[in-house]
């Protein structure tokens, strides 16, 4: 892996049926919060970061995410995308996207995000544990833990003082969607093959190979239109606040 950390992938092949009627016509990393799509939120703190490549895997009106965001210029940014002719899951998705995500067949670690999940996550914070994971001889991944949120009182993970996930025990919390996988751990998958990313989680953490961080900052999972709306009047008074 280079000394700098430069590719990440951005999940946005959702259906995102909780979001309809909004997702009938349009994908739902497209649409708008604060005058601004939410995956163009993500690009742009991957990018301040210093991620060069983001490869985003699409499938649910596809095409309109690569009309409307293009090839990355206007972001500073090179966008690759891996068309999925139906969602294949996150790792699925990963596996589909591999050629995208490795140079010349050579592993790698990378970020991954999701599309409609807002946050300040910084995510210049990974690049010591992508370094840390690199070394590895075995793919590891890391991942980045948020308080709880009312949807999810008993969160995912057990994280410890010393940053180690486990499957169970105290303090738990809920995984941020945000993570750090090294692409030998999806070499098994087929490309086309539908699969989640669950059975690797715990897997991997039961292997004692997952690291982990808690995020206490702003993070939202945007699910409904309900939560589009109060997220898009948050941002809005934000930008329209006294300097």
């Amino acid at each position: 892996m280079p000394p700098a950390m430069t590719t990440a992938m951005i999940f946005a092949a959702g259906r995102g049926e909780r979001m309809r009627p909004l997702t009938d016509t349009k994908p739902k990393p497209l649409l708008e919060a604060g005058g601004k799509p939410l995956i163009v939120w993500q690009i742009e703190r991957l990018a301040q970061a210093g991620f060069s490549t983001i490869v985003i895997n699409h499938a649910w009106l596809g095409e309109q995410i690569e009309q409307s965001l293009g090839d990355g210029a206007q972001f500073g940014v090179r966008l690759a995308y891996s068309a999925e002719a139906e969602a294949l899951e996150t790792a699925g998705g990963i596996a589909q996207a591999l050629p995208l995500l490795e140079t010349d067949g050579v592993p790698t670690v990378f970020a991954a995000v999701s599309g409609d999940v807002f946050c300040e996550f910084d995510y210049a914070r990974l690049r010591g544990p992508a370094e840390r994971l690199a070394a590895c001889a075995q793919p590891g991944m890391h991942l980045v833990m948020v308080p709880n949120p009312p949807f999810h009182p008993h969160g995912d993970f057990a994280l410890d003082a010393a940053g180690q996930l486990s499957l169970d025990g105290e303090p738990r919390y809920t995984f941020g969607n945000i993570g750090l996988y090294d692409t030998r751990m999806f070499r098994d998958l087929a490309p086309g093959e539908r699969r989640a990313l669950t059975p690797y989680y715990r897997e991997t953490i039961a292997a004692g190979r997952a690291s982990g961080e808690l995020y206490a900052g702003r993070w939202e999972n945007v699910g409904t239109p309900a939560q589009l709306q109060a997220l898009d009047t948050a941002l809005r008074q934000v930008a329209a606040a006294p300097r």
